[in-house]
């Protein structure tokens, strides 16, 4: 036999092993060894291992809890009430670990690797009116006297049939499990190696979260803007404590008020903005403060300078907001009746987005909707549909004349549909501002950051400048001062 033939021009393709391989693999290492639960689409995942040979070795027990009642009994009752949440997940993986444990002696296996899969899933309906998602995770060990790692992800179904639904969800299982434990140590490989044999036309991933002894060192957050890089899912989300969350479960049936902006960094102006909106938004529509949430987006297109995202640049953004106790949203949404239309797939209470004038006048630039069929009025009937409103923040001009929704300039063409949106009351001025405020602009307090000018301590809200100073973020260097 002689060696493999290569042409000129020949490319290099990566192997990506197939569905069985994987199986196989994790199959014949003797030290793996588990236990799996699927809820809601049949055994799909284990069915693969069964089939891939050598399995006895790998799969301690599976099991498929499919009556509610049987169900509960194994894994207790859900104070809500449902069966498709990250809690019920975990109560079956921690359930499933913790027998394995119990049931197997450690002394007479001190090399195995314990894991426990899990998936609690909901497919297309008989209506095929919800397409169907799910919680699917892994508890697992790479060393038998560590402490068990965990890789959590929320699904949704894009596929419109239940038998094709089960069969992404099975080859995904064994994306997992093979990442879990032959990918640990890159997670964002990790990420994508779960689109191995699958499409995104199949599948969208909105949340995930590694935790675990080899996973001390990630941040989730930066796990997340890869799931929107990679073109995975619109948009993620996280909380103050930085754990990405589900967006459907934190916007079901909340009032929303939206600010977007490039928070680089988080400013006096952005504060005021928010807290003056917050106010003016919970009186104009009467609505409960308790069940309103606020929430600063910061789209991709914010994020790339030069073409490429800058992680560093977007955790020390993500650092300021967290620590003011901001939920944050990143998305791909570049037009604003985007995000409108993404929030009001959750919600049908209130909406309102804070923005400067700037934001506001480059909305009524035609230029944007030329992709869609009906044009800037498609958008708008998109973004102003129901009873969203626009609290308007003021700006200073270059002559110091304040500009606000009475006097803001657009093009000619669009000073009609304007003055409609206005006299109906869907643009509002946000009163009562800091008039200081406006001489802060968010580019010129990077600037003097970077660059080592004093001064622009007094620009951000309470309590930043000692957090950019102490965490040495946006470029800070006390080392640099300036040169005159």
């Amino acid at each position: 036999m002689g060696s493999e033939i290569k042409l000129k021009g020949d490319r290099v393709i990566a192997q990506v092993p197939s569905i069985k391989d994987k199986a196989l693999r994790i199959n014949l290492n003797e030290n793996i060894y588990g236990t799996f639960a699927e809820i809601g689409a049949g055994q799909e995942t284990v069915r693969h291992f069964f089939r891939a040979g050598g399995s006895s070795g790998t799969i301690a027990k599976a099991m498929s809890a499919y009556d509610k009642d049987f169900s509960d009994a194994v894994y207790g009752v859900e104070k809500d009430g449902r069966y498709v949440t990250e809690n019920r997940l975990k109560k079956m993986l921690s359930h499933e670990v913790s027998l394995i444990e119990k049931r197997l002696n450690r002394e007479k296996h001190p090399n195995k690797m314990f894991f426990s899969y899990a998936n609690t899933v909901a497919t297309i309906d008989f209506a095929k009116q919800f397409k169907g998602h799910g919680w699917v995770g892994i508890s697992y060990q790479i060393d038998p006297n560590e402490d068990y790692n965990e890789i959590i992800l929320h699904i949704r179904f894009k596929e419109t049939d239940a038998k094709l639904q089960q069969e992404t969800l099975g080859i995904l299982g064994v994306n997992l499990i093979y990442g879990a434990y032959y990918k640990y140590n890159d997670p964002k490989k990790l990420l994508r190696y779960l689109y191995d044999h699958l499409d995104k036309d199949q599948l969208e991933i909105d949340t995930i979260n590694f935790s675990g002894p080899r996973f001390a060192d990630v941040d989730n957050r930066l796990i997340s803007l890869q799931l929107v890089k990679n073109g995975m899912t619109d948009a993620v989300m996280f909380n103050p404590k930085g754990k990405n969350i589900l967006p459907a479960s934190i916007l079901y049936k909340k009032n929303l008020l939206a600010l977007r902006g490039s928070f680089r960094p988080v400013t006096k102006v952005n504060m005021d903005m928010y807290e003056k909106s917050m106010r003016m938004f919970i009186e104009e529509n009467k609505v409960d403060k308790e069940n309103t949430l606020v929430i600063f987006e910061i789209t991709l297109s914010n994020l790339r300078s030069d073409g490429e995202i800058d992680e560093r640049d977007f955790m020390d953004r993500a650092e300021l907001l967290c620590s003011l106790g901001q939920t944050v949203m990143i998305s791909n949404f570049q037009e604003y009746y985007k995000v409108v239309e993404y929030f009001a797939n959750y919600t049908k209470a209130r909406m309102g987005l804070a923005m400067g004038v700037n934001n506001l006048v480059d909305i009524f630039d035609e230029k944007y909707y030329r992709h869609l069929s009906g044009g800037i009025l498609e958008a708008f009937g998109k973004l102003f549909f129901r009873d969203m409103k626009v609290f308007l923040y003021p700006m200073l001009d270059e002559n110091g004349e304040i500009t606000t929704s009475e006097n803001l300039k657009v093009h000619p063409r669009m000073k009609e549909l304007y003055k409609f949106f206005k006299f109906n009351g869907k643009v509002i001025d946000v009163e009562d501002y800091n008039p200081e405020n406006l001489k802060v602009f968010s580019r010129e307090v990077l600037k003097m950051i970077s660059h080592g000018v004093p001064g622009w301590e007094p620009m951000l809200p309470a309590g930043v400048s000692e957090i950019i100073k102490d965490k040495r973020l946006f470029g800070y260097n006390p080392e640099k001062t300036l040169v005159e």
